[in-house]
């Protein structure tokens, strides 16, 4: 069964592009209550939505390597809900450097899937923004568990992307009987991330445990679980970024 990046449909059916005054957004989901979640980040490029992230320091925003482009400049929006709301004061920063996992290749081979953004100026915390927590050490999510996800990716294989912040929950399944690696969380509808919610974070409690990568078959009829990059499989990658600041 192939492996989809959730870019991938994006970057090969350009009409999908952000769209004032369309609520879509994550599969089987509901709108985030305004700021509920105020980790997320937009990552944009030419001011259209391409791929969510999370804010993980003041300086730092974790996302996927699939959403990397070198040919494109991204940049960071922050504290925002609806997308189309210029007058909402969402902050905006400019990406200083880009670190994508160095074995990561393509989105073809979706492994390393993981990349942090490093911003040229600090972001200041506040109601509408703060960071997120990552683990502290390497661990499984447990099956069964319920985590959430979250973005402004499409609501479905044809829709458009999402101008406010979708949510909906997602339940953790073995990824062995699915082939995927150990550096992997798999979880399963009825909930679930599309095209445009790559790079946002599957979060458990207060903690960002995975990184949204890739599906398999189609966001409505998905022929295996949603895989995400398991963030705590890189945390001495992780820190050796984060601690050069």
């Amino acid at each position: 069964m192939a492996l989809i990046s959730l870019l991938l449909l994006t970057a090969l059916l350009p009409n999908l592009s952000h769209s004032a005054g369309v609520d879509v957004g994550i599969i089987n989901g509901t709108e985030a209550k305004p700021h509920s979640r105020p980790y997320m980040v937009s990552l944009q490029v030419n001011g259209g939505h391409l791929c969510g992230g999370f804010l993980v320091s003041q300086r730092f925003v974790m996302t996927a390597a699939h959403c990397y482009n070198r040919n494109s400049e991204i940049t960071a929006v922050l504290g925002a809900h609806d997308l189309s709301d210029k007058g909402e004061g969402a902050l905006r920063r400019e990406v200083e450097t880009y670190y994508v996992h160095p074995i990561y290749q393509t989105w073809q081979n979706v492994d390393y899937d993981i990349m942090l953004l490093k911003l040229k100026e600090t972001v200041p915390l506040g109601p509408t923004i703060t960071t997120i927590r990552i683990p502290k050490i390497e661990e499984d999510i447990p099956v069964g568990t319920i985590c959430s996800v979250a973005g402004w990716g499409q609501t479905g294989d044809n829709e458009s992307t999402s101008n406010r912040l979708m949510e909906t929950s997602i339940r953790v399944i073995d990824c062995k009987k699915h082939r995927v690696n150990k550096q992997r969380v798999c979880a399963v509808h009825p909930g679930g991330a599309c095209f445009g919610d790559s790079g946002g974070p599957l979060v458990f409690k207060d903690t960002a445990v995975g990184i949204d990568s890739f599906i398999t078959g189609t966001c409505e009829e998905p022929q295996g679980p949603n895989g995400f990059a398991k963030i705590s499989a890189f945390l001495p990658w992780i820190s050796s970024i984060l601690d050069r600041v």
